[in-house]
């Protein structure tokens, strides 16, 4: 990448914060028809304006014959002229046009008739804000009125009627009318009635003519918990998308599956966000700043995207200025978190008692006497040691929104942090985050003497945010902080005595020490399983820090009032580093014994740009007639560089002065690294367009293709071509339909078809290209020093190296992923009941994968088409909302069902290993095969516990072998599956998935009378977890709980072996005994709040308060016994793979949102 001078980049960063600052986009339209029908006026205005239109068909008739116009007129001026004389009301407000019928005026009553009753009252969303426009009428007749601005109505009505309330996109409520003057009604959302609009790639689209699938998560939804990563906020939102935490770390990173695994290679989806490709995930983003994100799961939806989208697209809106005052929104929380479990392990009598029984076992004398085993108690409780009780999680949103006719602006501002509740205290496992963001649009050109090429609309969306991170090993069996508690001797005090710390400072001088305190080392035996509280006190630290700036620069021109040219550049620029230093210390002589001082340091920086130009054209025809299409093009380019060096011997051992510059190391110990990552650049050049036709909303059909150019293939494999088709009825639209049952609304039939891309490879695979740094010296010799931890000397003269770095493939090219969907969308009982399904199968093909090739080639294998990957699944949507009386209420549901198959690995044998834990005694328990899951557990099937001798001899083979010769009664029986007289690795198989079957979400929520009340439950069903958090190789180690259940003599146990150091038999090899149902439900958030009436809160210049208290993962309802079922951490192979793993908190907050 360029130079980018400090100075002219702040200069920069100024000028897009205060263009995105500025205020816009006046609200002019222009309209000429003659003749044509109200709603397509009306959406003629939508697409000139930052509104979407909004309203019933059951309530408001659009089908009048409309004549008019108009060149650069008032908008207020033009809804006016349009509605007033209809008799039908409109509201501006929320970045849409709310269209209702508007009933005459209260008729006079004739003398004789009934009882006239004057009724007064106030009409309240349901978040207690006043309902403008609200209709109120006496059902049957013409006697009605509206809500003034305050929600306040008047009307005389006949004593004994009903009085129906209703409004756009709520529930309608009806009361009887007997003795009451008086009468407040609140009204319940019912965002079904609301034809709203739907964002896809490069464009909105109404949701009843939307026929590709499509989910989305509002604002609302978003912001019932505040997750550090929007990630986790969409989980078990949506059907048929899959988050899994890594882990319970601080700003741990999340997986994010849209419809399964779609390849070996990176599945995760695309990003992007206000028409920007992020690179890195979302995590950057604030979820306050979020409008909406829509989740692009089948190709006919993502295919617009092409290349990038095989494995689903996550369009993220964020929110714009709305017309109107200036309105200041500040949301606050603070919160406690506690693991929310500790793992169940032998106490120190207990650890006692099996020690000795493995001695025994094996023909040693016992370790412990009966006198210390009845004095042991209950020792060091590691965990209880470990954790970090009641660690401090802190919000703070800052939000400034308005505007006029002519401008509008979004301003954010936030701050999170958050302490790990393993090592948070420490510093060692914290997270924070800042954010800014400013969004605006405003008007550059505008002329009152045409009605075409008339207006130019320009838009700025600016996004940064700067978080810094101290992270510790969060699932690893190898002397992590979490493993070692696990693991650690309970027979070890915390804190060594005086004698024993005199002795070990005697042997150890850096031994590490809190004050005058030393902490107890491990005995004998122990590896790199070291004292847990001591490896948070030792002098080590490493932080990671990244600054991201994410924008997006549009500017609009309306050719004609139908079509609209639009021209957009975007940036993703980020910086990222680690500085860490660590003195001498020691906690164990394996591992965690370092005599010098080290200090390193790590910059890098990338950066992309995209430039995109499309033209959108919009316009009925007849009425009946629409038709509307998108064509544009897109390129983009991204560069890379970092700079890193680390050295040692440090002047002096102090936190504040461990930079590099600092060291006084031999030169020959330091090391600098750097570059571009072996390319200049990597860059895609795009073509692409979308047509929909849709006849009476009845029939509707859509194309897309979209034609990609990429740098990292050959001259003869640049580009893809990845075309989509879809189509959709609306069945209740049909005239035959009309008949149908008053419960039943709305049905909509949908199905796809489409094809999508891969290219996330790295660079240059086709060509051969030559690997550095194979240097040598010539002549000369070389003398090795004593002390091994210095460099010898060298005598001769370094002389560069270089060789061929792989086989190269110029046939290489895209990974394709065709996906067909079909879905139906329905709606009962007034829209109170909705459902979804959707059926998908998903095949991926010419998978990139390298080939095997032998080691005596000396350089890399070459990567070919090879690889085929299934998946098909189910996926259901329900909700239903309703009220009894004052009291609101609601449920929505999703859960989805996924299989997943390797089709074709690409390689002669179909099979690969991917996790091998041999120095451990596991041995491989992870591997990929055709025809079966990606990726599955592997291992020995077991067959219960050999209860006595009797039985070990009479396991044989066919030929009256022994299967298990060194097998002892208490030993697993394993079995011969491919019944070829020996038990080895031929006969381990497919023992479990971490994957589950099914996934799920359910949300309810209430409310009555300013209280509200939300719980969301999550889980998955069909997933298992291999428990590989205990090491079979370290005799002395700790053991879960469940050890207590081995076999100890016959009849005892017939799962959990006997207690051996020696393990003859190889008792924890790869087996179905580490492998437990992973199943679980969680209350993932619960949050009781209460809204202050507003007649209070407006005394003291608030226009809403709301209080509230929430929990997040408050109970989890799982038979793993582990810290935690939900496993995600490194890559897609380790998937519920548990080495104790860092778990999430269990975390209980208070807060408040405040708007003024």
């Amino acid at each position: 990448m360029g130079r980018f001078p400090t100075r002219k980049r702040f200069t920069f960063l100024i000028t897009l914060f205060v263009l995105s600052t500025m205020f816009s986009s006046a609200q002019k339209v222009s309209l000429n028809f003659s003749g044509q029908n109200l709603r397509t006026v009306l959406e003629s205005i939508t697409e000139q304006t930052d509104y979407s239109l909004a309203y019933s068909k059951e309530a408001v008739d659009l089908s009048d014959a409309v004549s008019i116009n108009v060149t650069d007129a008032d908008l207020s001026q033009v809804l006016n002229e349009l509605l007033t004389s209809r008799n039908i009301g409109y509201e501006v407000r929320d970045n849409k046009i709310y269209i209702f019928d508007r009933p005459q005026a209260a008729s006079q009553v004739a003398q004789g008739q009934q009882q006239e009753v004057t009724i007064r009252g106030t009409v309240l969303d349901d978040e207690g804000e006043p309902i403008i426009g609200a209709n109120i009428v006496v059902p049957g007749t013409t006697i009605g009125t509206v809500t003034d601005v305050d929600g306040n109505y008047t009307i005389n009505i006949p004593r004994g009627s009903s009085l129906r309330f209703s409004f756009i996109g709520y529930v309608d409520q009806v009361f009887a009318i007997t003795n009451q003057t008086s009468l407040n009604v609140r009204l319940i959302e019912d965002s079904e009635l609301l034809d709203e609009l739907v964002v896809v790639g490069y464009g909105v689209q109404r949701k009843s003519v939307v026929t590709a699938a499509i989910s989305q998560v509002t604002a609302e939804e978003l912001n019932v918990t505040r997750p550090t990563r929007v990630e986790d906020a969409l989980k078990g939102k949506v059907s048929g998308v899959q988050i899994t935490q890594s882990s319970g770390q601080p700003g741990s990173d999340s997986k994010v599956r849209i419809r399964g695994i779609g390849t070996i290679n990176n599945s995760e989806p695309l990003y992007i966000v206000d028409g920007m490709e992020v690179g890195g995930g979302i995590s950057y983003l604030n979820p306050v700043d979020i409008a909406s994100v829509e989740i692009l799961k089948d190709a006919a939806s993502a295919a617009i995207y092409g290349s990038r989208a095989a494995n689903g697209v996550i369009l993220v809106t964020t929110k714009k200025g709305a017309t109107g005052k200036a309105t200041i929104n500040y949301d606050v929380s603070y919160g406690w978190q506690n693991p929310w479990k500790k793992r169940e392990i032998l106490n120190a009598g207990e650890y006692m008692v099996v020690m000795n029984e493995s001695r025994l076992n094996d023909g040693n004398l016992p370790l412990f006497n009966a006198e210390q085993m009845s004095s042991a108690g209950n020792g060091t409780d590691w965990q209880e040691e470990t954790f970090y009780f009641n660690a401090p999680v802190q919000n703070h949103q800052v939000s400034v929104s308005g505007g006029t006719e002519k401008a509008s602006y979004f301003l954010s501002f936030g701050y999170f942090d958050q302490a790990g509740i393993v090592g948070g205290n420490f510093d060692r496992s914290n997270y924070s985050r800042y954010s800014l963001r400013s969004n605006s649009t405003y008007n550059i050109f505008e002329t009152l003497e045409r009605s075409f090429l008339n207006n130019i609309d320009l838009g700025v969306n600016v996004g940064y945010s700067r978080d810094k991170s101290t992270g510790i090993e969060t699932n690893s069996e190898y002397g992590s902080i979490l493993g070692s508690a696990l693991s650690f001797s309970p027979l070890v005090p915390v804190y060594a005595d005086e004698e024993t710390a005199a002795s070990i400072l005697a042997q150890y001088p850096y031994a590490v020490r809190n004050g005058d305190r030393v902490f107890s080392i491990p005995p004998s035996g122990f590896q790199e399983i070291a004292n847990p509280v001591g490896m948070l006190h030792q002098p080590t630290a490493g932080l990671n820090n990244s600054d991201k700036l994410v924008g997006s620069l549009w500017a609009e021109l309306t050719i004609i009032p139908e079509l609209k040219f639009r021209s957009s550049y975007g940036f993703d620029m980020a910086f990222w580093g680690y500085d860490a230093y660590s003195f001498p210390y020691f906690l164990a002589t394996q591992g965690k014994d370092q005599q010098f001082s080290t200090v390193q340091s790590e910059m890098n920086r990338g950066y992309t740009w995209q430039v995109e130009n499309y033209f959108s054209y919009n316009k009925s025809f007849e009425d009946v007639h629409n038709l509307s299409f998108v064509l544009g093009q897109s390129a983009s380019k991204y560069s890379y560089r970092n700079l890193g060096g680390n050295d040692r011997d440090l002047l002096e051992n102090d936190p504040s002065k461990a930079n590099i510059n600092y060291a006084i190391a031999d030169p020959k110990d330091e090391r600098v690294w750097g570059g571009t990552g072996g390319y200049n650049f990597t860059a895609r050049a795009s073509y692409f367009g979308r047509i929909d036709y849709n006849y009476d909303e009845k029939y509707m059909v859509q194309a897309t293709v979209r034609r990609d150019g990429s740098s990292v293939f050959g001259p003869g494999n640049k580009w893809g071509v990845f075309p989509s088709f879809s189509a959709g009825w609306n069945v209740t639209n049909e005239e035959f339909m009309g008949g149908r049952p008053e419960w039943f609304d709305y049905m909509k039939v949908r199905a796809s078809w489409g094809k999508n891309g891969n290219d996330r490879i790295e660079q240059f695979l086709y060509t051969s290209l030559m690997n550095g740094g194979q240097n040598y010296y010539f002549g000369g010799g070389y003398d090795v020093v004593e002390d091994l931890s210095k460099v010898g000397e060298n005598s001769g003269q370094m002389q560069y190296g270089s060789s061929p770095g792989y086989i190269p493939n110029p046939d290489v090219k895209w990974e394709e992923s065709s996906q067909i969907n079909i879905g139906i969308d329905t709606r009962f009982l007034r829209s109170a009941l909705t459902f979804s399904v959707d059926y998908f199968k998903k095949q991926t093909i010419d998978m990139l994968m390298y080939q095997p090739i032998p080691s005596y080639v000396g350089i890399g294998a070459p990567i070919a088409n090879v690889g085929d990957m299934e998946n098909w699944g189910i996926e259901f949507e329900t909700g239903w909302i309703n009220n009894i009386g004052d009291f609101n209420y609601s449920i929505t549901a999703n859960a989805s069902y996924l299989q997943n198959k390797l089709i074709n690995l690409g390689n002669e044998t179909g099979e690969q290993i991917y996790e091998d834990a041999g120095a451990s005694g596991v041995g491989s328990y992870v591997k990929g095969m055709n025809g079966e899951v990606f990726p599955y557990f592997y291992g020995f099937v077991t067959d219960g516990i050999f209860q006595n001798q009797a039985e070990v001899d009479a396991h044989t083979s066919a030929d009256g072998e022994k299967l298990q010769a060194a097998a002892l009664p208490g030993d697993v029986r394993f079995v011969d599956l491919n019944n070829d007289g020996v038990i080895s690795d031929a006969d381990k198989t497919k023992i479990g998935k971490g994957m589950p079957d099914w996934t799920y979400g359910l949300t309810l929520s209430a409310d009555w009378k300013g209280l509200d009340m939300n719980l969301f439950f999550q889980g998955t069903i069909g997933n298992d977890v291999y428990d590989f958090s205990q090491r079979g190789d370290i005799p002395l180690n700790n053991r879960p709980a469940w050890i207590l259940d081995r076999w100890h003599g016959e009849g005892t146990s017939n799962h959990i072996p006997r207690m051996t150091s020696a393990n003859p038999n190889g008792n924890w090899r790869s087996s179905d005994l580490y492998v437990k149902d992973g199943s679980y439900m969680r209350l993932k958030s619960a949050q009781l709040g209460y809204t202050l009436p507003t007649d209070v809160t407006r005394r003291f210049a608030v226009q809403r308060l709301r209080v509230y208290v929430s929990a997040d993962n408050l109970f989890t309802f799982t038979s793993y016994d582990g810290f935690d079922p939900e496993i995600a951490s490194g890559d897609y192979t380790t998937i519920g793979i548990d080495r104790g793993i860092y778990p999430q908190s269990r975390t209980v907050s208070v807060g408040a949102n405040i708007t003024f």
